[in-house]
């Protein structure tokens, strides 16, 4: 069970989500007063993902709006995964493109399991993305995620039976469900921002490590 770890800041803070059993760990590239939480420059982006290394696989969340500025961005920052939830969907046309452009970076498409039209969309993204995300759309952050709440997870299951690529599960998980949300979904992963976090004035402020650990000791024990 992959476990992926979103809201990473600093260098610190990567290394010791990975020390803590993370196999992913996903950064946010936007404007830091922007409405997406924790959100880093590319600089630090790069140091935090040189100092990775091949310790973790690297995950980019790019919220720019146009294919040739996230190509761009890929090409500068070297992660292994491009996540698009934002402000730009991928396309069958951009897959071709960035596969020419980055051939080694793997594309994970946002699926936002608002209801049952959810696993149409999934299909559909199936068909050229290499995995996805399923998360929840929430009423104050742009795009797909960073909800800290749940979504139904029958739909999430029916997604999974439904394609044939890895999906991660996003969306208010936890330590306290992230069990229970594997052995209800069979998901290729599981993801966690908002609640392995300090949260202070609705505002993340950095990553709970002890949280982080637990989410990834829970995680793996679900598929025992």
């Amino acid at each position: 069970m992959e476990t992926q770890i979103y809201s990473i800041q600093t260098v610190e803070e990567a290394l010791a989500c990975i020390e803590a059993g993370a196999d992913r760990i996903g950064l946010l590239v936007g404007p830091h007063d922007g409405p997406f939480p924790c959100a880093i420059d590319e600089e630090t982006a790069k140091d935090i993902f040189t100092a990775i290394g091949d310790k973790a696989v690297k995950v980019l969340i790019s919220v720019l709006d146009n294919e040739e500025e996230i190509i761009g961005q890929v090409k500068s920052l070297k992660p292994d995964v491009l996540h698009l939830c934002a402000n730009y969907e991928g396309n069958p046309a951009f897959r071709e493109k960035l596969r020419k452009e980055a051939p080694d970076v793997l594309l994970m498409e946002a699926v936002g399991v608002t209801g049952p039209e959810a696993i149409e969309v999934a299909r559909e993204k199936a068909e050229f993305a290499d995995m996805l995300i399923l998360d929840t759309v929430s009423a104050t952050v742009p795009g797909v995620g960073a909800a800290g709440i749940t979504h139904d997870w029958d739909i999430s299951r029916q997604i999974v039976e439904a394609v044939d690529i890895p999906v991660i599960l996003a969306g208010g998980l936890g330590p306290d469900n992230v069990e229970e949300a594997i052995k209800h979904v069979r998901p290729f992963g599981v993801d966690s921002l908002t609640r392995t976090s300090v949260v202070e004035g609705g505002k993340i402020i950095r990553k709970d490590i002890d949280l982080v650990r637990q989410f990834c000791e829970r995680a793996r024990n679900a598929v025992k």
